[in-house]
């Protein structure tokens, strides 16, 4: 089970998914502070994927 968990932690699917689960979070905010937290999840969610490896090759 415990290495199930570290597997997926491993995939950069997953952290984009915790990112986007977060920054829907972020519905919950004031207006005016909602762009700012849906620019700062789509933008990590974008890093995560430039600097985590493709498990395909």
């Amino acid at each position: 089970m415990n290495g199930t968990w570290m597997d997926r932690c491993r995939e950069p699917s997953t952290w984009r998914g915790v990112v986007m689960i977060l920054t829907a979070f972020g519905v919950s905010f004031s207006p005016e502070t909602v762009n700012d937290v849906v620019a700062v999840g789509t933008g990590l969610s974008g890093l995560i994927g430039v600097m985590t490896r493709d498990g395909g090759s």
